[in-house]
């Protein structure tokens, strides 16, 4: 049962952290829910498209580490988008298992459009930040994406590793 008098109190430093991320994850909110964000496409079918334009094509089994998210997931969020004939799935020529995603016409033309809607909204949060700060601002955010990125792997590990001998036992 949990004590409100803890013996432990949680570091200040800590607590400012968690806030960080608390008000990080509220702010990208609209970057991660399935609402319609611009053409018809949510935010996450627009990082789809963007990532295979980057691509030419792309293997669907790159998508899903790209995404991070089950495989069911990806083909869930793949299929609408194939649907709309936005994206092409094709077998690969290399193995008759992958799938590989490309592009279509109308594709291209949807991403072109949703780039032209998310740069007014992309230019909103740049001009926010003083021209002079931006540089200080980006690779700040880079540094402190990686020490997330670390944290992740780390506390994946640790899961895992924990499992294991859970396994075992």
């Amino acid at each position: 049962m949990y004590n409100a008098t803890m013996s432990n109190p949680v570091p200040n430093r800590h607590r400012e952290m968690f806030s960080l991320l608390s008000d990080l994850s509220r702010a990208v909110r609209c970057c991660q829910q399935e609402a319609v964000f611009c053409e018809n496409v949510t935010f996450t079918q627009f990082f789809i498209l963007d990532q295979v334009s980057i691509r030419g094509k792309l293997r669907q089994g790159e998508l899903h580490e790209i995404l991070s998210v089950e495989k069911s997931t990806t083909t869930r969020l793949v299929q609408p988008l194939v649907k709309q004939e936005l994206l092409i799935r094709e077998k690969s020529n290399r193995d008759s298992r992958a799938i590989n995603l490309r592009l279509t016409e109308k594709g291209e033309s949807i991403l072109q459009d949703v780039w032209t809607c998310l740069s007014q909204f992309v230019e909103g949060i740049r001009s926010g930040i003083p021209e002079e700060k931006r540089s200080q601002v980006y690779e700040s955010v880079r540094t402190f994406l990686n020490a997330m990125r670390n944290a992740c792997d780390v506390e994946l590990y640790n899961i895992q590793e924990l499992n294991g001998r859970q396994v075992n036992e």
